[in-house]
């Protein structure tokens, strides 16, 4: 069997990531690395412990110049894509990013091709779905 370890997400700034991605989702700082100028963070879950965990990173980070010029601009564009969520309360968990003031786009609703979910854009444009497990 092979199962996911790390999710990168590109994100502007790491501090305001830091702490969308631990207010608003949950998750646990689990390392916070710095390399020169750049620095990565790994985040994971506290009530799933062997889930996959975050890697959030700068787009220069680890990237040629002209390589993080490219994912900058993809980043500003928010065309980077998505990251899809799970959890047991939907609902609860829409209540604990709204009141970490989190940029809602989607309030909770029953999707027609069936699962309850609702979205959220982290502070560098990045789209989360939140979707019932």
């Amino acid at each position: 069997m092979i199962s996911l370890q790390y999710c990168a997400i590109t994100v502007e700034e790491i501090d305001s990531s830091i702490a969308f991605y631990r207010d608003a989702l949950g998750y646990e700082v689990r390392n916070d690395v710095s390399s020169g100028e750049f620095r990565w963070v790994t985040l994971g879950s506290g009530s799933e412990p062997t889930a996959a965990e975050l890697v959030l990173s700068q787009p220069h980070a680890g990237q040629s110049p002209e390589d993080g010029d490219t994912l900058q601009e993809l980043l500003v564009k928010g065309v980077l894509g998505f990251f899809v969520f799970r959890t047991d309360d939907v609902d609860a968990a829409f209540e604990r990013a709204r009141a970490a003031r989190a940029d809602v786009l989607q309030e909770p609703i029953d999707q027609p091709w069936g699962p309850r979910d609702w979205a959220v854009r982290d502070p560098s444009g990045n789209i989360i779905r939140v979707a019932q497990a």
